[in-house]
């Protein structure tokens, strides 16, 4: 049986999703097994409720469990989906609420920014550690992350435990180019893509059919609608001449020039603290799940673009190859990227496991706009991995919309603030 192993359960919507698209491939009936894990046991037991209302509606036969033992739900697995929200929403509260007295202001506050960091100091710990168990009782297997901050999980997993077989995984880039398709009237399927770049960071190098460029399709499209052309990705592929696979949400706290700014948040149409809204939706959903299992609602999930955990998954049992884009170890991938640091590209994924793609340089402007970025990452990596609270400071004072907006005195005394108050959840040489 194909052992599929759920590490964190916490995001319902997400299990559902991997778990439906599993369920429902015929090949696959009656060869699933399926372990939850989770540390909140309530969480866990409304999950594997929702995992075995799923099967009985698939009638997929599967072998369903779930185990509080970390290490005795990795042994024998074949796949790990990892989802990690290390602090849970008080945790994501305390990265919002304190900066915002500063006068920092965030969107998602999940990849980089001063939320970015923190997210990914309480998170490289817990999943190196998750990667180092792996080593030891399921080396064969796959971890499938969806754990953000990706850039920063990725680059710590592989650097501190040398674990290959990571990939992570993200629907920005495969929304993208649904979204891109649909502007411009085509079929998704006779289009051409190539993106590759960071997590949250990536852009359309190339966007064609037939051999030639969609962009000026594209430009077309923009130009008659003033309302699309006043969101940040659009703002961005203007200025930087490719599209970015990210949300303009998520693209506007990247860069210094638009969160300090409140016209040009107002302008650009950006929801200034919009993660709280969706962590209240996502506690919505939650409670609407149990109730829809209290009072057997089917919720099995027949029609969607697949998750991508879900698609690498299949590819590998199943064998039919599918283009999926990770986040992996950059190897020769991306040349004018760092050598080592986690990069997204693209994948031919199948029987022989995910096999990424090299892409050669990025244009020398998206390169320079991604090692802006990975600033951040590497600073926070070397905080987390080398216990150097110093980085942590380093970190915040190179990320740009921390450092447009807050002097650096403010920015110590910002992270000291945020050390205090996430306590145990970091390492510990950091909070010395």
């Amino acid at each position: 049986m194909a052992r599929i192993v759920f590490i964190g359960v916490g995001d319902v919507e997400l299990t559902r999703r991997v778990a439906s698209a599993l369920m429902l491939t015929p090949s696959l009936r009656g060869e699933l097994e399926i372990v939850l894990h989770d540390d909140d046991p309530g969480r866990l037991a409304t999950t594997e409720r929702l995992v075995r209302a799923l099967d009985a509606e698939a009638r997929a036969d599967a072998k369903i469990r779930s185990v509080f033992d970390r290490r005795q739900a990795l042994k024998g697995a074949g796949f790990v989906v990892a989802h990690l929200d290390v602090g849970g929403f008080e945790a994501t509260l305390r990265d919002f609420e304190i900066p915002h007295r500063y006068g920092l202001r965030q969107t998602i506050g999940d990849t980089i920014g001063i939320g970015g960091v923190f997210r990914g100091l309480r998170t490289i710990p817990v999943l190196v550690e998750l990667a180092a168990q792996m080593a030891e009782e399921c080396p064969d297997a796959w971890l499938l992350s969806c754990s953000d901050p990706m850039a920063m999980t990725g680059w710590a997993v592989h650097e501190a435990t040398g674990f290959e077989r990571f990939a992570g995984l993200c629907h920005s880039v495969c929304d993208t180019h649904a979204y891109l398709a649909d502007l411009v009237g085509r079929d998704e399927d006779e289009v051409s893509f190539l993106s590759a770049g960071l997590n949250h960071q990536s852009f359309v190098l190339r966007f064609e059919a037939g051999g030639r460029s969609l962009y000026p399709e594209l430009d077309a499209v923009l130009d008659a609608d003033p309302q699309l052309k006043r969101h940040v990705r659009a703002e961005l592929y203007r200025t930087f001449g490719y599209f970015p696979t990210q949300s303009s949400e998520h693209a506007a706290e990247y860069v210094p020039w638009i969160m300090r700014h409140p016209d040009e948040t107002a302008r650009l149409g950006v929801p200034v603290e919009e993660y709280l809204r969706r962590v209240g939706k996502s506690l919505h959903l939650y409670e609407e799940t149990r109730r829809a299992l209290s009072a057997g609602h089917p919720l099995l999930i027949r029609w969607q673009h697949q998750e991508p955990a879900a698609a690498a998954i299949l590819a590998m049992l199943t064998g039919e190859e599918k283009e999926i884009h990770v986040n992996v170890a950059n190897r020769g991938l991306i040349g004018n990227l760092p050598e080592g640091s986690c990069v997204e590209v693209p994948a031919d994924v199948g029987a022989g496991g995910v096999r990424p793609r090299a892409v050669g340089d990025l244009p020398v402007q998206l390169a320079a706009l991604n090692r802006t970025f990975l600033n951040v990452v590497e600073l926070t990596v070397r905080a987390a991995l080398d216990g150097e609270r110093s980085h942590v400071y380093h970190a915040a004072m190179l990320d740009p919309n921390t450092a447009a907006t807050l002097p650096l005195p403010a920015i110590e005394r910002l992270c000291d603030e945020l050390i205090e108050a996430h306590g145990d959840l970091l390492p510990p040489a950091v909070r010395a």
